[in-house]
């Protein structure tokens, strides 16, 4: 599988069976396949989200959103819950291009991406549990 860095957006070859051994980034060590989000950013969630072979669920949340703190820690246990898919974390103060972009009108908002594209999003807060039924179904 190729894996995105999402540190530096570097393309790593991974292959299947060493996926659960930790990759790393070959340019600059970061861990390709973490089992917690990553934070992303206007800059590099495009390349993250267009070059990534697995499907990836973003969590736009906002610092000061109720909501999104309470659900901080259910996202956070989701992806331990489902291998094969990665997890990130965009704050959408930080990082207004890709709220307007992706559309986002309200926090918590979760976007399912599967080869670049949207496949399913749903707004407000949810248990892990219910989120993780919620992606694979969508898958």
């Amino acid at each position: 599988m190729i894996a995105v860095c999402p540190s530096c957006g570097t393309l790593n070859r991974v292959p299947d069976e060493r996926a659960g051994d930790q990759p790393v980034c070959a340019r600059c060590k970061t861990e390709l396949l973490p089992t917690h989000p990553v934070a992303l950013s206007d800059a590099n969630l495009p390349a993250y989200l267009a070059n990534s072979e697995q499907p990836v669920l973003v969590d736009f949340w906002a610092e000061w959103c109720g909501p999104c703190k309470a659900m901080a820690p259910h996202f956070e246990a989701a992806a331990t819950a489902l291998p094969g898919v990665r997890l990130a974390k965009v704050e959408t103060d930080a990082n207004p291009q890709a709220s307007v972009f992706h559309r986002i009108r309200s926090i918590p908002t979760l976007v399912l991406f599967q080869g670049g594209r949207e496949v399913a999003r749903r707004s407000g807060a949810m248990p892990a549990a219910e989120l993780a039924a919620w992606v694979r179904a969508s898958l």
